[in-house]
């Protein structure tokens, strides 16, 4: 997982993607707990999107299938 991590931060970096949260302090009042939660900001809803589908991301998630489970959500600010 920490190949993983270190290519998916440049695959971010490269799209213009910055974090917000990683591994933080966090209560969980609903829905799923997770062990671990990142929050990226992009410039836009399309460079989310660019992102996670680029080759460099996707090489990227080679690297985490089978090591975690995830819930990865694209949400634009309003």
């Amino acid at each position: 997982y920490g190949e993983y991590a270190k290519r998916a931060t440049g695959a971010i970096a490269d799209h213009g993607g910055i974090f917000l949260a990683r591994a933080g302090k966090y209560e969980q009042l609903e829905g799923r707990d997770r062990a671990r939660n990142v929050v990226a900001r992009f410039p836009s809803l399309q460079a989310a999107h660019d992102c996670y589908h680029s080759a460099a991301y996707q090489e990227a998630m080679s690297f985490a299938k089978g090591a975690s489970e995830r819930d990865l959500v694209i949400v634009e600010e309003s």
